[in-house]
């Protein structure tokens, strides 16, 4: 039997296969961050036919200040969830499990966004977008991990299947993460251990809400791929202590250098981080990155380098991708 099409199951979420449609920011939702038609319509029709077995949602900001850009989805406050719960209804009708992503920009925003100075780890400049953040002290931080385990709540309250801690993508979380921006010198910044307290204290914070029995994922932004940035030393390092911390799955990715690495390419291309970082935990890992051929899935799994393939661009590009994909492979529908 092909690999991409054998079930898998981490924790109480059990998974038909294992194409994944990894968190892609649309724009789509209304200016209150609501969810509206045009995002419901987008889901239903990526979601079609259940060929994709876990989608998860683009990320949603847990606060105002942590916004990261216009017409952003909101996991911010209870008036969200109604809405999430009509998008999360509509996956499962056509036969997928859901997650949601939940986040914050940190300096990874601008005060036209938020209305207000972004904020960060330290007072150092985001390394893409040059955006000046004042360092948060210990009441904030404290405050930021509330807000996470209130987005963690309102996922769980929507019926969505887990929901996935965004700690990637030069967002707050990888922020804390690397060296290039964490310059702290009290117990969040210097070692590794001390620059992942603030995951841990979110993971902590969000199983106390959602129980042992909900999923947590973890988008883990493996490598910054700057000199003196997170090394995959650091990561298999996190990796280890976010499995002990209660962390199902494990969703890899690049740190402040984005999804996309300059210089890196073909099809997985993190798939040496997805690798590296299986061999210090046993929980499952997602692998993503430039995917477009569902041979090529079939065999990055066959050669044990990740345990989930996502596949972002090309089911952006066409909605009938993963269809096909599953046809190609022998299988029929899976819903």
């Amino acid at each position: 039997m092909s690999n991409l099409l054998k079930s898998l199951t981490a924790g109480t979420l059990t998974l038909a296969n294992r194409l994944v449609m990894p968190p892609m920011a649309t724009a789509k939702a209304g200016p209150d961050g609501k969810i509206n038609q045009e995002l419901l319509d987008y889901y239903a029709d990526k979601s079609a036919g259940g060929y994709i077995s876990l989608i998860i949602i683009e990320h949603s900001y847990i606060m105002p200040e942590g916004k990261a850009s216009a017409r952003q989805l909101s996991a911010a406050d209870d008036g969200v969830v109604e809405g999430l719960k009509e998008l999360a209804g509509g996956i499962h009708r056509n036969g997928s499990k859901t997650v949601m992503q939940i986040n914050h920009a940190g300096s990874g925003t601008k005060p036209e966004i938020t209305g207000t100075t972004p904020v960060s780890s330290s007072a150092v400049a985001h390394p893409r977008i040059k955006s000046m953040p004042r360092e948060l002290n210990r009441q904030e931080i404290t405050d930021i991990v509330k807000a996470f385990q209130n987005a963690a709540r309102r996922t769980q309250e929507a019926g969505f299947d887990g929901v996935e801690i965004h700690a990637a993508h030069g967002f707050l979380l990888n922020q804390f993460f690397s060296p290039l921006t964490n310059k702290r010198t009290d117990e969040y910044g210097g070692s590794v251990n001390n620059r992942m307290r603030i995951h841990l204290e979110v993971i902590a914070a969000v199983r106390e809400a959602v129980g042992n029995g909900f999923p947590i994922l973890l988008r883990l932004g493996a490598s910054d791929f700057r000199e003196g940035g997170v090394t995959i030393e650091d990561s298999q390092a996190a990796a280890q202590a976010f499995e002990k911390a209660g962390v199902n799955i494990l969703d890899i990715s690049g740190g402040f250098s984005g999804f996309m690495v300059p210089g890196l390419n073909g099809q997985g291309y993190f798939a040496t981080f997805t690798e590296a970082i299986k061999k210090f935990v046993s929980i499952p890992v997602i692998l993503t990155g430039g995917i477009t051929d569902a041979r090529v899935a079939e065999q990055l799994l066959s050669e044990k380098k990740a345990d989930l393939i996502g596949v972002g661009r090309a089911i952006l590009n066409d909605s009938r991708w993963a269809e096909q994909a599953i046809v190609k492979l022998g299988g029929g529908s899976l819903s």
